[in-house]
């Protein structure tokens, strides 16, 4: 008798693993630079940003880590449903470090308003340039290109809504973004305190890239949250797709259920009712086409 794989890996899981090791590579050897020259030249602004990109290398490490972890253990009998919802779980963890990271830096831009701190400008510059170069090239590695999935694949045959989004992979994105952001925030606060001798325009730029990553890390939180409680995709999707395709003169679903197992992958369990019920393999036959639904269980009662 045949059994079922249930690998439900992303399709470009490998690809994107790769990505994030490179990142965090290149995050780690600038991050220990900056702290080295922080501390040789008694730079605080250097120490710090070396430090605050310790963070987000931690964050992409978690993604690194459950990458591995997914693709070692795919065709472990232990996890029913395979191991695609593992990034989702890592990206969960990451948002919640992303929003810690902001509730930080809105604190400590608070802690700076009331109480105005020396900039040596010419070098928190630098090291904020630096730190956004960094950014830009992870964040290019990093952006989840959706335009090579064409390839002429014949599993690729998703339709468009069901596209696979890798979870694991916005959530080190975001943590790249989010830093991007904060240098380039941090350069315009910089130049407008070297030029006007705003000192607030700092703590002020602070705040604003606090709030902009609580956003999004609360999008993130909600979007991979809803994957691991296995909430119905979102939008008028498979489940509608599923009735239509099943639902024909006096055979009716009467219990349905779809859920994520990994990106671009779905399960359901059909259980429909029929005057005249045929093999469960006949209705599923009638499935096959809707290439996000990667494993379907379906149960016919006679009407």
């Amino acid at each position: 008798m045949a059994t079922h794989d249930h690998v439900f890996l992303g399709s470009d899981h490998s690809r994107n693993e790769r990505k994030v090791w490179l990142v965090i590579a290149l995050t780690a050897s600038m991050m220990v630079a900056e702290i080295v020259a922080g501390t040789l030249y008694g730079s605080m602004a250097l120490v710090a940003d070396g430090w605050h990109m310790s963070t987000h290398a931690g964050a992409m490490l978690i993604a690194a880590l459950a990458y591995a972890y997914a693709r070692r253990h795919a065709r472990d009998p232990r996890f029913t449903f395979g191991t695609g919802k593992l990034g989702d779980l890592a990206g969960f963890a990451s948002a919640i470090v992303l929003a810690l990271i902001a509730l930080l830096i809105g604190w400590e831009s608070f802690v700076r308003l009331a109480n105005p701190v020396a900039i040596g400008f010419e070098q928190a510059i630098a090291v904020a340039v630096a730190g956004l170069a960094v950014n830009l090239v992870s964040a290019w590695l990093l952006r989840d290109d959706h335009a090579h999935h064409h390839h002429g694949h014949d599993h690729d045959h998703h339709h468009h809504e069901h596209h696979a989004q890798d979870n694991n992979l916005r959530a080190a994105y975001l943590h790249v973004l989010a830093d991007a952001l904060t240098s380039i925030l941090a350069i315009v606060a910089l130049l407008l305190g070297r030029s006007y001798g705003w000192l607030w325009a700092d703590p002020l730029m602070g705040i604003v890239g606090a709030l902009v990553i609580v956003r999004w890390s609360w999008s993130l939180i909600r979007e991979t949250g809803g994957v691991l409680i296995d909430a119905a995709p979102e939008g008028a999707g498979l489940a509608d797709e599923i009735r239509a395709t099943l639902e024909r003169g006096e055979e009716h679903i009467t219990d349905l259920h779809v859920w994520q197992v990994g990106p671009g992958h779905h399960a359901a369990i059909v259980a429909l009712s029929s005057p005249h019920p045929k093999a469960p393999s006949d209705y599923k036959a009638r499935l096959a086409h809707l290439g996000a639904l990667s494993h379907v269980t379906v149960e016919v009662q006679p009407a």
